[in-house]
């Protein structure tokens, strides 16, 4: 989805309607601006409460693992979400 707006004269810029319901963005809140090269990536702020408990998931895996095994799910799941 490729949007065109205008720079204001405060630097400005409304964040179009069909993106913020793609990204589902409510009113006050708070959203990520990330700098790559030469451009600038928008992101949801997640609840890092609910980050942690998705990264940390291990259900459906065996109980009673070594640290070892922990670490390995950890990376498994790590990997998983920033590819």
């Amino acid at each position: 989805m490729i949007i065109k707006r205008e720079l204001g004269e405060k630097g400005q810029v409304v964040i179009p309607k069909d993106i913020r319901d793609f990204l589902n963005l409510k009113t006050r809140e708070n959203i990520i601006f990330e700098v790559r090269d030469n451009q600038v990536v928008l992101k949801k702020e997640e609840d890092p409460e609910k980050f942690l408990e998705e990264f940390f998931d291990i259900s459906g895996k065996k109980k009673n693992l070594n640290a070892k095994e922990i670490k390995k799910i950890i990376l498994e799941q790590y990997e998983d979400e920033i590819h």
